[in-house]
C-alpha cells in the first residue's frame, strides 16, 4: 500500500490595505516566509479587506509593491476577502442556529454610561485585553419583535457573540499549542475576558474575528504567524473554531518592532514605513537588517 501524500504546510501573510505597510509588518511577512522556506512550505498572501470604509485600491496596490520590492513571491490566486462575504455569512448563520448571537443597538457612549453607573455603586467594570470596556449584556434578552422592528426601521446595530451562551456549547477548557517561545506550549484560552463580541457591523459585512477563523480553516494554515499584539485575540479565535468545527491551527507570535516612543508601530507612522524607507534610498536588506531578519 502506498503511502498517503503530505501537503505542504502553509503560512499567510495577511494585511489590511487600510495604509502602507511599516517595518512591524515587514517582519511578520518575513517571518511567514521564512517558516515556509524552513518547512518546505507554501506561502499565502490574504488581503483582509473586510471594511469597506477604510480599505482602499490604492493601499492594495501598495501592498503589492512593497512585498515584491522586499523579494517575496507567494502563491496565486490571493484571497480577498471582500470576495467571500457568502462564506462569511454563512458561518454567522450557524452561529445564529446555535442561538448564540444577538442584535446590539447600544452606542459607545450608551456603553461608557452603562460602565460610569456601575462604577459609581461601587462596582468595577470589565474591560477586555485590548483596554475596551465590555459591552453590556442588558441585551441579551432584548424581545425579538421590538428589535426586528428596530432593524427594520434602519436603527444601526451590530450582531454580537452571547458569550455565556457560547462557552457553555463547547468543552471547557480550550486550549492552543503556541510556539512563539521555541518549545511548544499548551497556552488555555480566555475568551470571557473578551465579553460578548462582535460578529457583524453595520457597515462591514463580517468582523476580524469571524472572517479570520474561517479563511485559516479554508486555506488550511498550518501555523499563524503574526504579532505579539494578537496574542489574546487567539482566545476569541479558539472559541469560534470550537463552535464552527474548525481544525484549530498552531500559532507563533513573534516581538513586536517598536516605533520612537517605545508602542507598536502604526500604519500612522510614515518614518517607519516601507515606501518612505525605500524613497529615502534603503534597500531590502537594510529593512532585514532594521527588524532582526538578517538571513
Amino acid at each position: 500500500m502506498s503511502e498517503p501524500v503530505r501537503q505542504s504546510p502553509c503560512f499567510r501573510f495577511a494585511p489590511s490595505p487600510n495604509g502602507y505597510l511599516h517595518l512591524g509588518h515587514a517582519l511578520s511577512a518575513l517571518e511567514n516566509a521564512k517558516r515556509a522556506q524552513d518547512t518546505g512550505g507554501r506561502l499565502l498572501l490574504r488581503i483582509e479587506d473586510i471594511d469597506p470604509a477604510r480599505c482602499t485600491p490604492e493601499f492594495e496596490a501598495a501592498i503589492f509593491e512593497d512585498l515584491h520590492w522586499l523579494g517575496l513571491r507567494w502563491e496565486e490566486p490571493v484571497r480577498r476577502q471582500s470576495e467571500h462575504v457568502d462564506t462569511y455569512r454563512a458561518a454567522l448563520g450557524r452561529l445564529e442556529k446555535m442561538g448564540l448571537v444577538y442584535p446590539a443597538f447600544l452606542s459607545r457612549s450608551q456603553i461608557k454610561a452603562h460602565a460610569a453607573q456601575a462604577e459609581q455603586q461601587g462596582r468595577t467594570w470589565p474591560r477586555d485585553p485590548d483596554g475596551a470596556l465590555h459591552y453590556p449584556t442588558v441585551e441579551r434578552v432584548l424581545d425579538p419583535g421590538e428589535a426586528a422592528a428596530r432593524i427594520a426601521n434602519g436603527e444601526r446595530h451590530a450582531l454580537r457573540l452571547d458569550m455565556d451562551k457560547a462557552l457553555a456549547c463547547v468543552d471547557a477548557p480550550l486550549f492552543w499549542q503556541e510556539s512563539g517561545t521555541g518549545e511548544v506550549q499548551e497556552i488555555r484560552a480566555d475568551p470571557a475576558a473578551w465579553g460578548d463580541i462582535i460578529l457583524w457591523r453595520w457597515d462591514a459585512p463580517s468582523s476580524y474575528h469571524l472572517s479570520v477563523v474561517v479563511d485559516d480553516a479554508l486555506q488550511g494554515i498550518a501555523e499563524v504567524v503574526r504579532g505579539r499584539d494578537l496574542y489574546h485575540a487567539t482566545s476569541v479565535q479558539r472559541l469560534l473554531q470550537a463552535l464552527l468545527g474548525l481544525d484549530p491551527p498552531r500559532y507563533r507570535h513573534h516581538r513586536l518592532v517598536a516605533g520612537g516612543d517605545g508602542r507598536k508601530l502604526s500604519k500612522s507612522e510614515g518614518a517607519a514605513g516601507l515606501r518612505h524607507l525605500r524613497q529615502a534610498g534603503h534597500s531590502p536588506a537594510d529593512i532585514r537588517r532594521l527588524v532582526g531578519c538578517v538571513a
